[in-house]
């Protein structure tokens, strides 16, 4: 895929999101979609995730943090395009 077909994404998620397995259920959607980036906790309660891929798959990345694992307790999920690529090369779990 040639990198004008691709973009990236940075996704903050909102409510009771830590705990529930948000970090490991994103990664394994990310996966599915082919995207590539990662997934943190972040000390304020909120997760914080950097993606790149297909638009199309980035939506529905988007659509799917909205709910998240069973567990979770999704409020508000904040997006924001962010510029250039990172060309990461897998999608990770970080702390």
């Amino acid at each position: 895929m040639e990198n004008k077909d691709k973009k990236r994404v940075a996704m903050r998620i909102h409510g009771r999101v830590q705990g529930v397995f948000f970090r490991a259920s994103t990664q394994g959607k990310a996966l599915e979609l082919g995207l590539y980036g990662f997934v943190q906790n972040e000390p304020n309660g909120t997760v914080y995730l950097e993606a790149e891929g297909k638009p199309e798959a980035l939506k529905q990345l988007e659509e799917w943090a909205q709910k998240g694992p069973d567990r979770a307790q999704v409020e508000k999920v904040e997006v924001e395009e962010k510029e250039g690529l990172k060309e990461f090369d897998r999608f990770e779990q970080r702390r």
